[in-house]
């Protein structure tokens, strides 16, 4: 019975995740508008790429865990981002939990600004998207109470929630602490209790990625450095998680002091401005470059209208085998505000681009 509601829960957060979303300020199109040419090799648009203040935790190493104990644990204080993304890959079903221990004499009150959560289930691209559609569209603050000396659960659902084998639970929390706390993200038995888990396990070895760590910047602010006229430029594109015009974060895996690289920069959000001429309008696109993605972006106009898309709206995904997918974001009235918000979704691949177009593309 609880494995058909998880699984029925699921499949309505999928219908959710995948719907078309639009307004009057967005006029939503079909993916792949732009005919393949058009997106084989767009030119680029320069832009500046600042790194922001918070600090990333990143937990995905061990992506397939193999066995009870530790996957990421370090001891943090200020504005916090933390991204998850774990498989149960036992046999058996367990528990994958965060819990923040505070080690100190006085108590912590933890603010979580942001979140969202995905699975456990097996459908790992649906469970990246619904996390990261969840992540932009939530704004409920909720508070936490660390005792001194004590602990608490970040995410409380997780805490009686049984992952089976193969199931993927992945999630992306923003929150703030004064009090310094050990953040702990584990995989134990069903019935074992987090707090006496965590006091005698082991933390468990990376996998060959190496996808676990402690960054500095969790947000980064792009800004091309010329404004877009769509008569003049045509088809330009701005590439996001590369490697080459967009750095992978690096920072330390605070579980043994090694240097490591965050490869696609998960659980960093951007921030896209792009500046536009008048009296032209244009399109924007979101075009996977590296093969199957799901997720979604959220979309600011004129200041006040906001909206979050799947990417893509009609369909769980795309990008399979192929660079010329394009989800279509909407049109616009050239030299109006208009920013993005994008984060590399889990289980989904990068880099991608933001393509912008004469919007005659598409009509």
């Amino acid at each position: 019975m609880l494995k058909w509601l998880r699984q029925a829960s699921v499949a309505v957060a999928v219908t959710i995740a995948v719907c078309v979303i639009s307004s009057p300020q967005l006029v939503l199109a079909k993916s792949g508008v732009l005919s393949p040419a058009d997106l084989e090799r767009p030119s680029e648009l320069p832009a500046a790429v600042t790194e922001q203040s918070g600090k990333l935790l990143l937990s995905d190493s061990p992506e397939m865990v193999p066995d009870d104990g530790i996957m990421y644990q370090d001891t943090v204080s200020g504005d916090i981002r933390l991204f998850f993304h774990h498989v149960n890959a036992t046999m058996e079903p367990k528990k994958i939990v965060v819990l923040l221990v505070n080690d100190t004499t006085e108590a912590a009150d933890v603010i979580v600004s942001r979140h969202g959560l995905g699975g456990p289930d097996v459908d790992y691209l649906a469970v990246g998207k619904i996390a990261q559609m969840e992540y932009l569209n939530q704004e409920e603050v909720e508070l936490i109470h660390v005792p001194a000396n004590g602990t608490a659960h970040l995410v409380s659902v997780l805490r009686d929630t049984v992952v089976l084998p193969n199931e993927l639970v992945n999630g992306i929390y923003d929150f703030r602490t004064k009090i310094p706390l050990k953040v702990v993200v584990m995989m134990l038995p069903v019935e074992a209790e987090a707090a006496e888990f965590a006091a005698t396990a082991a933390v468990l070895p990376a996998d060959s990625q190496r996808l676990r760590g402690t960054f500095h910047g969790s947000d980064r602010l792009i800004v091309p450095s010329k404004v877009y006229n769509s008569k003049k430029d045509g088809i330009i594109a701005i590439t996001l998680a590369d490697h080459k015009r967009d750095m992978y974060v690096s920072g330390i895996d605070a579980t043994d002091g090694s240097e490591t690289l965050n490869y696609g920069n998960y659980g960093v959000v951007y921030k896209v401005f792009l500046p536009t001429a008048f009296e032209q309008k244009y399109a924007v696109y979101l075009n996977p470059r590296g093969g199957e993605y799901a997720g979604g972006i959220k979309v600011k106009y004129r200041h006040q209208h906001e909206n979050t898309i799947g990417t893509p709206a009609d369909k769980l995904f795309f990008g399979t085998k192929t660079v010329t997918d394009a989800a279509h974001l909407g049109n616009y009235e050239g030299g109006q505000s208009l920013w993005l918000t994008f984060s590399p979704p889990g289980a989904s691949n990068l880099p991608v681009k933001i393509i912008l177009a004469p919007a005659g593309k598409t009509e």
